[in-house]
C-alpha cells in the first residue's frame, strides 16, 4: 500500500508563493514519475507538473515560468514552488505517483490565492 502525505497548502495574496511538499511512504520499490494535479471549482482537473524518469519534466503552459517541481528520491518525495501565485491559482491540488503503471492519490491540499 502506498500513502501520500502532502503539506504546504494555505491562503495567499496576489504575487505571493507557496511551496507543496508530498512524501510517499509504503511497499514500494521504485517511483517511476511523482506530480501535482489541481481542481478548481467549476472547472476540469488539470494536470500542473510532473516528472518522470526519463522523461523529465513538464508543466501545464499557465504555470511555466512560474512553478517548479523538484523530486528528492532518498526521501521519496516531491515538491512544487510555486511563485508570482494568481487568483486563478487557486485550487485543491493534488499529489500522485506512477508506481508500476499504478497511479496513487493524495488527500489533496488548499491552495487559495486572495487579496
Amino acid at each position: 500500500q502506498v500513502q501520500l502525505v502532502e503539506s504546504g497548502g494555505g491562503l495567499v495574496q496576489p504575487g505571493g508563493s507557496l511551496r507543496l511538499s508530498c512524501a510517499a511512504s509504503g511497499s514500494f520499490f521504485n517511483i517511476y514519475a511523482m506530480g501535482w494535479d489541481r481542481q478548481a471549482p467549476g472547472r476540469q482537473r488539470e494536470l500542473v507538473a510532473g516528472i518522470a524518469d526519463g522523461a523529465g519534466t513538464s508543466y501545464a503552459d499557465s504555470v511555466k515560468d512560474r512553478f517548479t517541481l523538484s523530486r528528492d528520491n532518498a526521501k521519496n518525495t516531491v515538491y512544487l514552488q510555486m511563485n508570482s501565485l494568481k487568483p486563478e491559482d487557486t485550487a485543491v491540488y493534488y499529489c500522485y505517483t506512477n508506481i508500476a503503471g499504478v497511479l496513487h492519490w493524495g488527500q489533496g491540499t488548499q491552495v487559495t490565492v486572495s487579496s
